[in-house]
């Protein structure tokens, strides 16, 4: 009988402890990894009002991660083409898995979890097949590989999930590349960058570029409250190029955004990361070749303002504006079209500020 009684109250104990949300690990909005000054790499988590409320230790420079919808917990990707990602307890910077890209693939850099946390994708490069694969980990059994999909084309780069739904839209850049030959591009003449919707293991449509623009390497994503989502992209070709930005929706034709070309030239043909603003009514770009933040009008499809900002490259909304990182440490927010004095960090932000979007 005592017996019985001691599991009976375990499993009472059990199920009125709380679990650990974000609230627990300082509120933070965003994460972003970082080098610092002593040459350690982190991953850290930043307020809403661009304060650093925790550094968490890398084994490397890191380059994106993704958030858990519900619990303090992080993962983190090695710079791409990387083999490692690690699963990190924000609360503590204790280590909780480690991920290992399977024999002949790589990790890219970005990862998604499903809306109730209970699965991680993260976008692959299956190098030998030269073709892209979604891998599939089961965060509730310390994140066991179970399962992987194809990306639908070459070269999958971010992901993200559209609100309110389980369908994934995957950013395939086009590019073939091969351990043995580091990051050399081997296919620029015959690249053909996609997006490309997945639902349940299912490419269910690929969204492609015009023929005269397939140099233009697809690869970082943004989504709006609406399922729109933007796209910014690297050009590949010689010579100028028209667009560096774009916009998509399920069923429909792609729309690219118009600039003036010294804008467009400005940006050294290379978008770092793109973020939507929070009413869908803004789409923001960086470049950290260009050192500039541009806004675009989503519904008219034209720039409305293009800003100046030293190695800028992670951008996320923040209520009705936005923030920005740079690598020299800098964190701004825009003022309507503006951006306004910030804060110093004895950091070197990497590529991307992650939005940390909770239930």
């Amino acid at each position: 009988m005592t017996g019985r009684r001691q599991f009976l109250g375990g499993l009472i104990a059990a199920s009125i402890v709380p679990k650990p949300t974000w609230a627990d690990a300082g509120s933070p909005a965003f994460l972003s990894a970082a080098a610092r000054a002593d040459g350690r790499f982190v991953l850290c988590g930043i307020s809403g009002d661009l304060e650093i409320r925790f550094e968490r230790p890398l084994p490397a420079r890191g380059h994106a991660a993704a958030a858990h919808p519900t619990l303090p917990e992080a993962v983190a990707f090695a710079r791409r083409p990387g083999t490692f990602a690690i699963v990190i307890d924000c609360m503590t910077g204790a280590q909780k898995a480690a991920l290992t890209a399977p024999a002949g693939r790589h990790f890219y850099g970005h990862g998604a979890f499903s809306a109730d946390g209970s699965l991680l994708f993260t976008t692959e490069n299956d190098f030998e097949a030269g073709r892209g694969r979604i891998g599939i980990w089961d965060t509730r059994s310390g994140y066991t590989r179970i399962d992987e999909w194809d990306s639908g084309g070459i070269g999958p780069h971010d992901i993200k999930r559209l609100p309110g739904t389980e369908t994934l839209v995957v950013a395939n850049g086009g590019i073939d590349t091969h351990p043995d030959s580091g990051r050399a591009k081997l296919n620029i003449p015959t690249m053909e960058p996609n997006l490309a919707y997945i639902v349940h293991g299912a490419v269910t449509e690929v969204a492609k570029l015009p023929a005269d623009m397939h140099k233009n390497s697809i690869r970082h994503l943004a989504v709006g409250p609406e399922g729109q989502v933007a796209f910014g992209m690297q050009w590949q070709g010689d010579g100028p190029v028209s667009t560096l930005v774009g916009l998509h929706q399920m069923g429909g034709p792609m729309t690219l955004m118009d600039a003036p070309q010294d804008d467009v030239r400005n940006m050294q043909g290379y978008i770092g990361s793109i973020a939507f603003g929070a009413d869908g009514k803004t789409i923001a770009v960086t470049s950290p070749r260009g050192g500039l933040l541009q806004l675009f009008d989503a519904q008219a499809g034209r720039l409305m303002q293009s800003e100046p900002l030293t190695d800028v490259c992670g951008v996320a909304a923040i209520g009705g504006q936005f923030a920005v990182t740079s690598g020299t440490g800098e964190m701004r927010q825009t003022n309507g079209a503006n951006l306004r004095p910030g804060t110093q960090a004895a950091l070197q932000w990497d590529n991307h500020l992650i939005p940390i979007i909770t239930p």
